[in-house]
């Protein structure tokens, strides 16, 4: 059989070169550091925003509108959408992390624990833990007492969100989507294991353990059960 020909052995026309076509121009838009899930690690990389135009035979001539922008990976040429700049790199989930536990802790110690050494060690060797590492139960002391007295100061005596409220907030609604639910349990268990270093929890470390259980978009039963789990659980 012949190149080019069908199964009767009759020549077939070849496809010539297409008309037309669309073509994208890629250009740079911005560049910074982000978590590469093509790597699966800290990369490097540029913001691509493409324009898409017509082509005939080839060339240009129409332009046919934007697209992107799409984040190109430098280390690999990776290119995927700009929501994966929404993850936090490796250094920085480290950081939100060893923030977290520290806020977390002393959200606990301002409920009750500052009075007690065990308490407040107990807080200082989870923050160690986490990456805290010049974190000591004197400071946490220090930092309780300042929060406590800024609060007291904007209220004035009037009900109002604590200073500790805002920074549980503020620390954990943006790490909690980027942890697993057992991620999220952890920093609570943490968070237990320093109310219950003194002894049962107090109402108020039961209060500051609900709003913590919240902040992680934990649902209340679960918060319920991991409290009670801790509480069992020999020291």
């Amino acid at each position: 059989m012949l190149p080019g020909s069908g199964r009767d052995g009759r020549r077939r026309p070849g496809r010539g070169p297409r008309m037309t076509g669309l073509r994208t121009t890629w250009t740079e838009a911005g560049e910074g550091e982000f978590f590469c899930p093509g790597c699966g690690g800290d990369r490097n990389y540029q913001r691509m925003r493409g324009q898409v135009r017509l082509t005939v035979l080839g060339v240009p001539l129409l332009d046919r509108g934007e697209t992107g922008p799409v984040v190109e990976c430098a280390a690999c040429g990776g290119r995927f959408g700009a929501e994966v700049l929404d993850h936090p790199t490796t250094a920085r989930f480290s950081a939100m992390l060893r923030d977290a536990v520290h806020t977390v802790a002393l959200a606990v110690l301002a409920a009750g624990g500052t009075g007690s050494r065990t308490a407040l060690e107990a807080a200082a060797e989870g923050a160690r833990a986490a990456g805290s590492d010049d974190c000591t139960a004197d400071q946490l002391a220090l930092l309780v007492r300042v929060i406590d007295e800024e609060s007291a100061s904007r209220c004035l005596g009037r009900p109002c969100e604590t200073g500790i409220a805002l920074e549980l907030h503020e620390t954990l609604a943006p790490l909690a989507p980027h942890l697993a639910p057992a991620g999220r349990e952890s920093i609570l268990l943490q968070a237990a294991r320093v109310a219950l270093a003194d002894g049962p929890y107090r109402p108020a470390e039961r209060e500051a353990l609900a709003m913590v259980g919240a902040a992680l978009t934990l649902p209340g039963e679960d918060v319920s059960r991991l409290l009670e789990s801790a509480a069992r659980t020999p020291s």
